[in-house]
C-alpha cells in the first residue's frame, strides 16, 4: 500500500458464496463491471479464494471475494468447501449466489446458516433469473441475471445498504485534540523496511494529522532531545514495541506512553481479552507450547520480532524451556488443544472481523490469547502505563 491508498485491512470484504456454476464469478464480474473472474461452464472452475481491491460505487474501497463452490467433492473438493467456509472470518458482507433455475439446495442452507451464526450482514442472489421463472423477492433477497446485466444495479444498492453506517473508528483520533503534541518512535533498524514506515505507523501518522495535532517522528536516540526542544508537554508517546524497554526510561513518568501494537490491539481487536491473560507468560512451564501470530508475511531478518525477540523474551520472563511455533498470513490454526498461549501480532494487515475472530476463537477453545505490544509491555514490567492511554 502507497501512502496514498486505502489498506486492504481497512475495506470492507464482500465474500460471493455458493454452490459450483450457480454464476458466482459472473454476478462478480458485473458488480465489478470487469472480467475479474474467469467464467466457465466446467464445474469448480474456482479453486481458491480470489481476493481483489478494487473501488465500487456506490460501494466505495472493497475488497471482493471469489470463492470455491460449497458443493465440491472429493478429497480436494473438501479442502476447497473448507476454504470457502474460512473465507467467512474474512468476511463483512456475504453475497450468497443461487442459481435460480435450481433453486435453493441443502448446501446453501448449510451456508445461510453459517452465515448467520457469525452474524455476518448477507444477501441471498439468484442468478439467472433470465432463465427461470421465479416469485418476489423476499428480505434480502434479489433476482438478478449476470447475463443480462438485470438488476445489477439494484445488486449492488442493496450490498451498500448492508455496510455499516456508524461513525469512523479511530485509532488515536478520538483521543487526542488540535494542537496535540504527538511523538512517534520509530526505530530504523536492520527489521525496517527499505525507504518506507510500516503500515501501523503510516495510519498513525495519517490519523494524528487528520486531527489538526502535530506530529513528530523520531528514532529512539534522539527521543530525549526531541522531547526536552518541544517546548510544550507531549500529548503521548507511541512506540514500536519492541523498544518499549529503553523508551519508557526516557519518557517522564506525567507523558503517556503506548505503542502502535497496543493502539492497534484496541482499534481492532479484543483489548479485555489481550489484558487478562498476558500474565500467563509467567506461568508457562517446562514442554508448554506457545504459538506466535502474525498476520503479514515477510522476510524474516536476523533478530525478527515474532521468531526471536519474542521467544527470547518469554522464555527469560517464564523461566521455562517453551516449544515455540509460528504462523503468518491467512494461516490460523483450527486445532489450538496443543497451545497454552498464543501471542498474536497487532492485525495492521487482517480485517477487524478476522482479529476478532482468532482473539474470540482462541477465547471459545479455552487457549489464552494477547497481543506483542501488551506481552512485551508485561514483560518489560510496564503493562499498567503502556495501557493507560487507551483505557482511561
Amino acid at each position: 500500500m502507497g501512502m496514498g491508498g486505502i489498506p486492504a485491512a481497512e475495506r470492507v470484504h464482500i465474500a460471493f458464496l455458493g454452490r459450483r456454476n450457480a454464476g458466482k464469478s459472473s454476478v462478480i464480474n458485473a458488480v465489478t463491471g470487469q472480467n475479474l473472474s474467469i467464467v466457465s461452464d466446467v464445474l469448480g472452475t474456482t479453486t481458491d479464494p480470489v481476493f481483489k481491491t478494487m473501488e465500487i460505487l456506490p460501494l466505495g474501497p472493497v475488497v471482493v471475494i471469489d470463492t470455491p463452490g460449497i458443493d465440491d467433492s472429493g478429497s480436494l473438493g473438501e479442502l476447497r468447501v473448507k476454504r470457502s467456509y474460512d473465507v467467512l472470518n474474512k468476511t463483512d458482507i456475504a453475497v450468497i449466489v443461487i442459481d435460480a433455475s435450481t433453486g435453493k439446495t441443502q448446501e446453501d442452507e448449510n451456508l445461510i446458516d453459517a452465515v448467520k451464526k457469525k452474524g455476518i450482514p448477507y444477501i441471498v442472489c439468484y442468478n439467472k433469473s433470465d432463465i427461470a421463472e421465479h416469485g418476489q423477492a423476499r428480505e434480502n433477497e434479489i433476482y438478478v441475471s449476470a447475463e443480462k446485466n438485470t438488476n445489477i444495479y439494484e445488486l449492488k444498492e442493496l450490498i451498500a445498504s448492508k455496510m455499516k453506517n456508524e461513525g469512523e473508528k479511530k485509532i488515536i483520533g478520538d483521543r487526542i485534540e488540535e494542537g496535540d503534541f504527538v511523538v512517534l518512535v520509530i526505530p530504523i533498524d536492520s527489521a525496517a523496511p527499505k525507504n518506507r514506515i510500516i503500515l501501523p505507523q503510516q495510519q498513525v501518522l495519517r490519523e494524528v494529522l487528520d486531527s489538526n495535532a502535530v506530529a513528530v517522528c523520531t528514532q529512539p536516540a534522539q527521543l530525549a532531545d526531541a522531547l526536552s526542544c518541544l517546548g510544550k508537554k507531549t500529548k503521548v508517546v507511541i512506540t514500536d514495541s519492541q523498544v518499549f524497554a529503553e523508551v519508557s526510561k526516557i519518557v517522564p513518568e506525567d507523558i503517556p506512553l503506548t505503542s502502535f501494537s497496543v493502539l492497534f490491539l484496541n482499534y481492532k481487536g479484543e483489548f479485555d481479552i489481550a489484558y487478562k491473560n498476558v500474565k500467563k507468560i509467567s506461568e508457562l512451564k517446562d514442554g508448554d507450547t506457545v504459538l506466535i501470530s502474525e498476520g503479514c508475511t515477510h522476510h524474516r531478518q536476523c533478530d525478527d520480532i515474532g521468531t526471536v525477540k519474542l521467544p527470547r523474551l518469554i522464555k527469560k520472563c517464564s523461566g521455562a524451556d517453551v516449544k515455540f511455533e509460528f504462523t503468518s498470513g491467512g494461516e490460523f490454526p483450527q486445532d489450538l488443544s496443543k497451545y497454552s498461549l498464543i501471542v498474536h501480532c497487532g492485525g495492521c494487515m487482517l480485517s477487524e472481523r478476522e482479529v476478532k475472530y482468532r482473539m474470540n476463537y482462541a477465547e471459545d477453545n479455552s487457549v489464552p490469547i494477547t497481543n506483542y505490544g501488551v506481552a512485551l509491555a508485561y514483560m518489560n514490567g510496564i503493562l499498567e502505563r503502556a495501557v493507560k492511554f487507551i483505557s482511561a
